[in-house]
């Protein structure tokens, strides 16, 4: 029987429906291994396992162990894309709404530390090899691109390259997340509470670091 390949490396029989429920079952039981083992530890024949499906069965949804991981990576930056679009809408003030998005960053984080280490981690290693997944994490980061811009525009954020400002506000809320969840600040974090209030503290930094001088 021939078979079709859909988004993120995923492979279905020609001409059948699509079994949503097993596929989403699969990533479930993938992102769980990865919360447990890390995507180091993570196997097709455990997710299978877990899934409680044949060895076999993953193969009809996904090319690969890394076309899995893919869409796993996919399924966080959908996620997080749809959570930093609702600040946008909400929040209107340029100068405010980056530092809402950081807060909201490291709250997605906090509530998806699996996808979060898929979706930067080494083992998808080309994310232009899986369009679906390199589309999803393009529009999360041209959300904060276009909000960089709007602060711009409206001479609240400091002039330079958008895109290079907005790796630079990335790099801080992602490795204030990254920190966070492996533990590295367990005892000045010791709950989300704090996490949060943290969040708070070190995205007025940036907030503060990108706003527009005299002359700038």
């Amino acid at each position: 029987m021939s078979r079709t390949v859909s988004r993120a490396g995923r492979r279905r029989p020609a001409n059948a429906p699509v079994a949503a429920s097993l596929a989403d079952e699969l990533l479930k039981a993938a992102a769980t291994l990865v919360a447990e083992r890390g995507p180091q530890g993570f196997s097709l024949r455990e997710v299978a396992r877990r899934a409680r499906v044949s060895e076999a069965a993953p193969y009809w949804h996904f090319a690969s162990k890394e076309a899995l991981l893919a869409a796993v990576a996919e399924e966080g930056f959908v996620a997080l894309a749809t959570l930093m679009a609702g600040v946008c809408e909400r929040v209107k003030d340029p100068h405010r709404q980056l530092q809402e998005l950081g807060v909201a960053y490291v709250r997605f984080a906090l509530a998806h530390p699996s996808h979060l280490r898929v979706m930067f981690g080494p083992e998808i290693r080309d994310k232009s090899a899986h369009p679906t997944l390199k589309a999803a994490g393009d529009r999360a980061f041209g959300l904060l691109v276009s909000a960089i811009s709007d602060g711009q525009r409206a001479g609240r954020v400091q002039r330079g390259d958008a895109e290079e400002l907005a790796v630079a506000a990335w790099a801080l809320v992602h490795g204030l997340s990254a920190l966070i969840i492996d533990g590295q600040l367990r005892k000045r974090v010791p709950n989300e509470r704090e996490a949060q209030r943290l969040a708070t503290r070190v995205t007025k930094l940036l907030q503060t670091g990108l706003a527009r001088r005299d002359g700038t």
